[in-house]
C-alpha cells in the first residue's frame, strides 16, 4: 500500500529577506527540500531564499517543481 500520510499538509515559517512567511507543503515535499538543502551544506531558509528569487509564480508551487526536477536528475540514466 502507499502511505498517503506524505500527502498531508505541513506548515512551516521561514525567513526570506528578514521577513518571516509560512508555507503550506505536503510533508513529503518537506522531506525531501530537507534532504536537498543538507546535501548542499545550506539551510533550508538560504534553499527557499533562492527559489524565491528565481520563480515566476507561487513560492509553493516553485518548491513543489524544484523538488520534482531534483528527483528526476537523480533518476535518469
Amino acid at each position: 500500500m502507499y502511505d498517503l500520510d506524505d500527502a498531508t499538509l505541513q506548515k512551516h515559517s521561514v525567513t526570506i529577506a528578514g521577513h518571516r512567511t509560512s508555507i503550506s507543503l505536503e510533508k513529503c515535499f518537506w522531506r525531501h527540500l530537507r534532504t536537498t538543502a543538507e546535501n548542499r551544506n545550506m539551510s533550508i531558509n538560504e534553499l527557499v531564499r533562492q527559489l524565491d528569487e528565481a520563480r515566476n509564480g507561487s513560492l509553493s508551487g516553485a518548491i513543489r517543481a524544484f523538488v520534482m526536477q531534483n528527483l528526476e536528475q537523480q533518476i535518469k540514466p
